[in-house]
């Protein structure tokens, strides 16, 4: 474990839900038995269908499969965003599943960084600003998250770019100060949903890389949606989601 990680409590034994314990790892993100249905006119589609899941402290795990095949569902249930139908989700030992809107939107601002494929910038707002906003929300203010901003873009390359608006960046360096802004909060957790298909291959590949590096640094545990062949290789694990159901 590294340096950065040692601040932080150990993982609570999990429960037993009736899995074979002796074959599911207990990992920063695991999901137990997950089924999603939605309704529409009567009609119900299950979306998600018996979801095992378990995804080691520190590593970099791509979401790969066809589109309309749950992933993004999946994704958001991961998150904390959406309840299951069935199934339970712990993330940092937690039992999210069972936590109140309240006690979810608290842990979400403690412990998990989000990158999105359309950046969701503040276009007003200057790099700097992008990212001191996320730092307020952890009730950091001031010169203090000024500083921790000016660092955190030195980080991602765009010490040079902190006073430019998203109008005036490239795809890749808005992309580098979401990635900014997802970690300004120290998260354990990073969840991306898409985060190269705005880019082009260059971009794209810099930008994955970049995550990877900086996710090591500080002990955080990445899971990504994508459809993205070309960044396979920054992945420690790939798993592919068919039809609502993990394929090996």
């Amino acid at each position: 474990m590294s340096a950065s990680r040692s601040r932080f409590a150990p993982y609570k034994q999990l429960p037993n839900l009736g899995l074979d314990t002796s074959t599911t790892q207990i990992g920063a993100i695991v999901a137990q038995g997950i089924e999603m249905e939605f309704k529409s006119q009567k009609r119900c589609f299950q979306v998600l269908k018996g979801i095992d899941l378990s995804i080691s402290e520190g590593s970099i795990e791509l979401l790969m499969g066809p589109s309309g095949s749950g992933k993004t569902t999946l994704l958001s249930i991961l998150a904390g965003l959406m309840t299951p139908t069935k199934g339970k989700v712990y993330l940092l030992g937690e039992d999210v599943t069972a936590m109140s809107r309240a006690q979810l939107a608290k842990f979400r601002q403690q412990n998990i960084g989000f990158i999105f494929q359309n950046f969701n910038l503040f276009p007003a707002l200057t790099a700097i600003e992008n990212v001191e906003i996320a730092l307020n929300i952890q009730g950091v203010r001031g010169k203090v998250a000024q500083e921790k901003s000016r660092v955190l873009l030195e980080q991602v390359g765009l010490e040079n770019q902190a006073n430019q608006k998203p109008g005036d960046l490239s795809g890749g360096q808005k992309q580098r100060v979401a990635i900014a802004r997802a970690l300004a909060g120290n998260p354990q957790l990073i969840m991306a949903d898409e985060p190269t298909a705005a880019l082009d291959s260059r971009s794209g590949h810099a930008v994955i890389e970049l995550l990877r590096s900086l996710a090591k640094e500080q002990g955080c545990t990445v899971l990504m949606v994508t459809h993205d062949p070309r960044i396979v290789d920054a992945a420690d694990r790939i798993t592919y989601l068919e039809d609502g159901m993990l394929k090996q």
